[in-house]
């Protein structure tokens, strides 16, 4: 994601027009020269994709080696509702040769395999590594992986359940430009790895955190602790998910009404995303993933959420205290 390299060809500014206009030909030809590697084609996840595709990245490689299942059909509109055309093919193969469709100056392509297996030599290859339906342990095993590389990747995790979601980033120390009054200012950011943010203390985070973060790691947490896939779990798993939440609020010494009984059995009895929750969850994704390789604009710093029961959005940084912005 480096400011040096080749630059846009005249088929590309001509495709690119407005864009170029919007955040100028340096920032596109950055965008056209990056490679993005996304892990778990849920509905949210094609909804990033295509709009990274739309906006003109150089490539954009997919992993998902699921057959499709109802719930995929319900929420990802890459997916051709006829059998005959689906012919047994992966969710990443079959999303592959949707996504083609929408920008042929795009290269998409499929990795086969189990994402954790990946090393450093493969993970090298990108500028950005986006994570969706993977257990606690891939995505604090990846997320290190790309930590420990010489080269800085741009780390993403998206998760979409019923009609909320959340995304976490971390641009480890990232450097970028924004605009204010003609003036052009340089900022800085430290960003924890994802870890270490949800290792900060339950009670030394703000009050007025989102109840979605507690939610959610609630879930993930019993996820693991059952061995279970991510998204297998239940209404079933409800009192299990329950005793689980005593127990961490008991472990923090927090207010188990911090976390409401009834949105962790909204969370566990609504299996399928809701496309219009995608739609946005997906949008913001992709609005950072743009401002992150173009270096302009302010980065979201470091969880995102939102939930349609009440429409909003809510940004929150969730980091040690000696994580510093500058």
């Amino acid at each position: 994601m480096e400011g040096d390299g080749e630059q846009l060809t005249e088929q590309e500014t001509a495709l690119y027009d407005r864009q170029i206009r919007v955040w100028g030909a340096d920032a596109q030809r950055r965008l056209s020269k990056s490679h993005i590697l996304v892990h778990g084609m849920k509905g949210t996840v094609a909804e990033f994709c295509k709009n990274i595709v739309l906006a003109g990245v150089g490539s954009v490689t997919l992993v998902d080696d699921r057959v499709v299942s109802e719930e995929a059909l319900s929420a990802n509109f890459l997916i051709p509702p006829d059998e005959n055309v689906r012919g047994g093919k992966t969710l990443a193969e079959i999303c592959c040769d949707s996504l083609k469709e929408f920008n042929p100056m795009v290269q998409v392509s499929v990795e086969k395999g189990n994402i954790s297996t990946f090393g450093g030599d493969f993970l090298e290859k990108f500028d950005v590594v986006v994570l969706s339906s993977c257990s606690l342990e891939e995505k604090k095993l990846i997320n290190q992986k790309c930590r420990k590389l010489s080269k800085r990747i741009a780390f993403y995790t998206v998760d979409c359940r019923d009609s909320s979601g959340e995304i976490f980033v971390d641009l480890q120390n990232y450097k970028y430009s924004k605009k204010k009054n003609e003036e052009t200012t340089d900022c800085q950011l430290e960003y924890p790895s994802f870890e270490e943010a949800i290792s900060v203390p339950w009670t030394s985070l703000p009050r007025k955190v989102s109840k979605l973060y507690f939610a959610m790691r609630v879930i993930e947490r019993f996820e693991e602790v059952e061995g279970r896939n991510p998204g297998e779990i239940s209404i079933a798993d409800l009192p299990g998910v329950l005793i689980l939440k005593r127990e961490l609020c008991q472990a923090n010494s927090f207010n188990e009404s911090h976390i409401p009984d009834a949105l962790l059995e909204r969370l566990l009895k609504g299996k399928r995303e809701f496309p219009s929750v995608c739609a946005i969850i997906g949008g913001i994704l992709g609005q950072e993933v743009i401002k992150a390789i173009s270096g302009k604009g302010d980065p979201l710093k470091n969880f995102f959420f939102f939930d349609a029961m009440d429409g909003k959005g809510l940004i929150e940084d969730i980091s040690n205290p000696n994580t510093k912005t500058e």
